[in-house]
């Protein structure tokens, strides 16, 4: 059987450049397309991308159906690699369960990490315990993307979502929170104003049980859930830029 077609626009992405990289992570059921304005501009300005497109998105709800979290974290750290091979610098930056994902990321590897940046990030959710009842009644609910206050954006999310691929993110940030406090990598969270997709204490709450001792909240007053896509995205790149370069700084 070939392996399910990718939606236009929806491939993953990569700009070799200079020696700061930043691995981008999208969202659930979304796909790189969130991402790439951002690294795209990232790239012009001397950085190194790693747009990674998670196994099972940007194709069809039936792939992501059959998809563990597992492969996502290891098609994460896939691209680290990719960026650890070149550059002296790397941050990671998740965009919704993306955030998840890089998390877990920086759990196992703290080494090949210097920072994370997350934006919306998707970590808590007491509607998880459903799962359970939702696996024996349904096999798909109705989709979440396109949580975005300026028109005209489209971060390539599916109209519907597998129920088997909620309950696999659903195990995974369970790992992540218990991985918080351990921790320690510098953060950047981006909050938006509103979140029609997640509970919007999510930013707090991870700051408040990370172990990290360098935090900042960053506030994102005219974007929805997908700020990557929104009214906010330029004050998301500019301080993603800043937070990287200082790192980088750090090791002069």
């Amino acid at each position: 059987m070939s392996p399910p077609r990718v939606r236009p626009g929806a491939q993953p992405f990569a700009f070799a450049s200079g020696p700061i990289g930043v691995l981008m992570v999208h969202g659930f059921t979304g796909s790189p397309a969130s991402m790439r304005p951002i690294g795209e501009w990232l790239a012009e300005r001397g950085l190194s991308v790693e747009g990674v497109r998670l196994p099972g998105h940007g194709t069809d709800p039936e792939d992501l159906g059959g998809r563990r979290w597992t492969e996502w974290v290891e098609e994460a750290e896939r691209g680290l690699e990719a960026l650890r091979s070149r550059c002296r610098t790397v941050v990671a930056f998740g965009q919704s369960m993306g955030a998840s994902v890089v998390l877990q990321v920086a759990a196992a590897r703290p080494h090949d990490l210097d920072g994370l940046a997350l934006a919306s990030p998707y970590v808590f959710d007491p509607r998880h315990w459903a799962i359970p009842i939702g696996r024996r009644l349904l096999r798909t609910i109705r989709g979440i993307g396109n949580d975005i206050a300026a028109a005209g954006r489209d971060e390539l999310a599916y109209d519907r979502i597998p129920v088997p691929a909620i309950a696999e993110a659903a195990a995974m940030m369970r790992l992540v929170r218990r991985e918080l406090p351990n921790i320690r990598h510098p953060v950047i969270v981006f909050a938006p104003g509103a979140d029609h997709v997640v509970p919007r204490s999510n930013p707090r709450k991870l700051l408040a049980r990370i172990g990290s001792e360098r935090t900042h909240l960053v506030a994102c007053p005219r974007s929805y859930h997908v700020i990557t896509l929104d009214h906010d995205a330029p004050l998301v790149r500019e301080r993603l830029l800043a937070f990287a370069r200082g790192l980088d700084a750090g090791k002069a």
